[in-house]
């Protein structure tokens, strides 16, 4: 006994025909935001309470951490600089989410491009990059413009692909011949 397997069958509310590109799920929206259907609203309101939420128990580690620095009795100095560091490293991981979330992770550049070698930044400023999470997705479901313009890019080349067969699909366009072998 043989099993074919048949296409998936396309959701009601998707436009775009058999054998276009799909688009890229983003995580928490999965690919809702194409149309942004009902669930899309209800996503977009608990991202960024999650995000605040884990910002805020993350914040309350870092202060566990800087509390438990300063309790070691190491100067005034100490204490400052750490400070600095947390708030500096926050302040660069911030930033680095903010791009990865408007132009897209291969986008980066220079020191934003790094991950081993500034992982521990990126871990300490987690912070700031919840944050920047947070305040993007007050906008839009955070990197959904990158997302977006990619889909519309690839919809229109397949389009234009399919526009040079006539409209019929199983066809090549006109003037080019088989090549031989």
């Amino acid at each position: 006994m043989t099993e074919e397997t048949a296409p998936a069958p396309q959701p009601a509310g998707d436009r775009t025909p058999a054998g276009a590109p799909e688009p890229e799920p983003i995580r928490w929206f999965g690919t809702s935001w194409v149309d942004r259907g009902g669930d899309y609203r209800i996503r977009r309101v608990l991202v960024p309470v999650g995000a605040l939420l884990a910002a805020a128990a993350a914040a309350f580690v870092l202060r566990l951490a800087v509390d438990g620095i300063r309790l070691s009795d190491n100067g005034g100095f100490l204490n400052v600089l750490l400070v600095a560091a947390v708030a500096v490293c926050s302040l660069l991981s911030a930033m680095r989410t903010w791009k990865v979330l408007g132009e897209g992770k291969d986008r980066l550049t220079g020191w934003m491009a790094e991950e081993k070698s500034l992982g521990v930044v990126w871990i300490i400023g987690g912070v700031g990059a919840l944050l920047a999470y947070f305040v993007r997705s007050l906008t839009e479901a955070p990197g959904e413009a990158v997302r977006r313009a990619d889909h519309e890019r690839a919809l229109a080349r397949y389009e234009r692909r399919q526009s040079g067969r006539g409209g019929r699909p199983g066809t090549k366009a006109p003037g080019r011949a088989k090549r031989r072998r």
